[in-house]
């Protein structure tokens, strides 16, 4: 097999796993570009695992990478969230679950939470199934230094996330109760829909309108979807759509796509809103049909 299809044979792995790291399509895809340059320039004649050798060297530039982006985003304006990966404006029965279930918005903002080699080491346990030995040898860490992080991470994953998973299409249909309830700006029926301790998050990056930090709680969530309502433009158009194949609110304005939510729920209520607004993010999600990634 010659350079570039032994590379190619890995290429949407490597992808999939940048993406995770990091939580923007252009960044992974600058890690991926960096991985070739270093494969192409690797003794490939003294490389046994190829594909071992290619997700070392991603999850590295992935990590360094990791590192920088986050002393940048020290002066984001705002929030900073994933960059969606795929939108769907016209989903039907066949979302992509599965898609969701591994890179939902929701997903990658809880990795968020945790450091750098923290979240590589628990990418590659939970969604690449390596042994504590691979991942101890790709991070130069110990063995049990690689569990305990994973363990942390873990946790603080699930310290987000609901107890009891929802079918997809539950938590769509609750979505859409909210969607039109913000719609007609229903103060009591947006707040009846949240939980008590509910949270929004919204990402503009300076570029677009949007909250400069998390607003907590149902009260204050409904007031500013009552306030948005009373200054409603009519310009701007609600529909239901999936974003990294989850269900998703998109809003269009003079019909270009300005804004995606998604949420997290129980089923029941919605814990939290996420919302990106920044064009550049939007601009660089693709559909499924054009997305060609394999996960």
């Amino acid at each position: 097999m010659n350079t570039e299809n032994a590379f190619e044979t890995h290429r949407s792995r490597l992808f999939g796993l940048a993406y995770r790291l990091l939580g923007s399509r252009s960044d992974a895809e600058d890690v991926v570009q960096d991985a070739w340059l270093r494969w192409r320039q690797a003794d490939r004649a003294s490389i046994r695992d190829p594909e071992a050798w290619l997700v070392t060297a991603t999850t590295r530039l992935g990590i360094d990478r990791l590192r920088a982006a986050h002393t940048q985003r020290q002066h984001y304006v705002g929030p900073w969230l994933p960059e969606p990966l795929e939108i769907d404006e016209t989903p039907g029965p066949g979302d992509r679950a599965e898609l969701a279930e591994q890179v939902s918005l929701a997903f990658l903002a809880a990795l968020e939470r945790l450091g750098p080699e923290e979240r590589a080491a628990f990418l590659l346990k939970e969604a690449f199934d390596y042994d504590y030995a691979q991942i101890a040898s790709l991070l130069g860490q110990s063995q049990a230094n690689c569990r305990q992080m994973v363990h942390r991470a873990r946790e603080r994953i699930q310290a987000g996330r609901p107890r009891f998973q929802v079918a997809p299409e539950q938590h769509r249909r609750l979505l859409e109760r909210f969607m039109h309830a913000a719609r007609v700006g229903d103060r009591s029926a947006i707040a009846a829909l949240l939980s008590e301790d509910a949270r929004l998050v919204s990402d503009g990056g300076g570029k677009a309108v949007a909250v400069i930090r998390p607003l907590l709680g149902a009260v204050r969530i409904a007031r500013l979807f009552w306030a948005a309502y009373r200054r409603a433009d009519p310009a701007v158009e609600w529909r239901m759509g999936t974003v990294n194949g989850e269900p998703a609110i998109l809003r269009y304005r003079h019909g270009a796509l300005a804004a995606v939510m998604v949420a997290v729920s129980d089923g029941d209520r919605i814990s939290e809103l996420l919302t990106v607004a920044n064009p550049e993010k939007i601009g660089r999600a693709v559909t499924p049909a054009s997305a060609g990634a394999s996960w």
